[in-house]
């Protein structure tokens, strides 16, 4: 498992996504209240930014802008057509006021992953 700081309380507002890239994974941190969710960046159905679309805290999902397509940032689960597939879920948390990701250990060699390779949300206050 790898873990990284990737921004401070004040550069993630409440109700809102930002893109990072942690040990090559490209994760949606999202913000709900004190609540934070870490998922996969990539759109299961066409390959675009999550974190470009409208974060929908009351439902605790995420909305793709490109088709409408939306997940659960507890699961990864789509919750919307078109799109049929998880997108992964990472751990996530308060570190004082710092937003920490961890990721799972990227596989080297021939050897892949399995689609939706999260290890599970890490919503806290």
């Amino acid at each position: 498992m790898s873990s990284q700081r990737v921004c401070r309380r004040d550069d993630l507002a409440p109700g809102t996504s930002r893109r990072f890239e942690v040990d090559g994974h490209k994760v949606a941190v999202v913000r709900c209240d004190d609540d934070l969710y870490a998922i996969g960046d990539t759109c299961s159905h066409a390959e675009v930014s999550l974190s470009e679309g409208e974060v929908l805290c009351g439902e605790r999902e995420i909305e793709c802008w490109k088709h409408g397509s939306t997940f659960s940032l507890e699961d990864g689960q789509p919750q919307t057509l078109p799109a049929t597939q998880p997108v992964p879920v990472y751990e996530v948390h308060w570190d004082g006021d710092d937003v920490v990701v961890t990721v799972p250990d990227r596989v080297t060699g021939g050897s892949r992953r399995a689609a939706g390779d999260g290890v599970g949300s890490g919503a806290s206050s």
